[in-house]
């Protein structure tokens, strides 16, 4: 018996970018929920919404069926649709400059390898539940980090 899909909501944020940040990813399967957060103390706002993913990924028993939803069109476009060019260039963009965040595509990579995943882009900040939840934790996963 296959278990069901998970959905999962993933967020990044930061004050300042760059500054302190945090992630966020709210999961959902079968009406049954868990939340993921943390954080660092210098980073991005592109970097945090990719840990969010893979801190999701990595969370999540290998072999699911996943849903990700994000509000970032850098880590859905990098991951479905530039990766592939920036592998077979060496990861070079295509006006042969390094790929940002080389690490962590790399990673999100390999834990992608371990589920079935789904991309799907949703409007940040435009009251979707799920999402609003996600950004909460990335908050919350940043407060650590912030200066007092």
């Amino acid at each position: 018996m296959s278990r069901p899909p998970i959905d999962a909501y993933t967020d990044g944020a930061c004050s300042g970018n760059p500054g302190p940040g945090g992630w966020g990813a709210y999961l959902i399967q079968a009406g049954e929920t868990r939340e993921l957060s943390g954080g660092e103390v210098a980073t991005t706002n592109n970097r945090m919404e990719m840990m969010a993913a893979i801190a999701a990924l990595e969370f999540i028993r290998e072999g699911a069926t996943v849903r990700l939803h994000t509000d970032s069109t850098y880590l859905k476009d990098g991951i479905t649709k530039w990766i592939h060019g920036w592998k077979k260039n060496g990861w070079k963009t295509s006006d042969r400059k390094p790929v940002k965040n080389v690490d962590l595509w790399q990673r999100l990579e390999a834990a992608l390898t371990k589920h079935e995943v789904e991309w799907f882009w949703v409007k940040g900040h435009a009251g979707h539940v799920q999402n609003e939840i996600a950004d909460g934790l990335a908050r919350a996963g940043m407060q650590p980090f912030k200066a007092k």
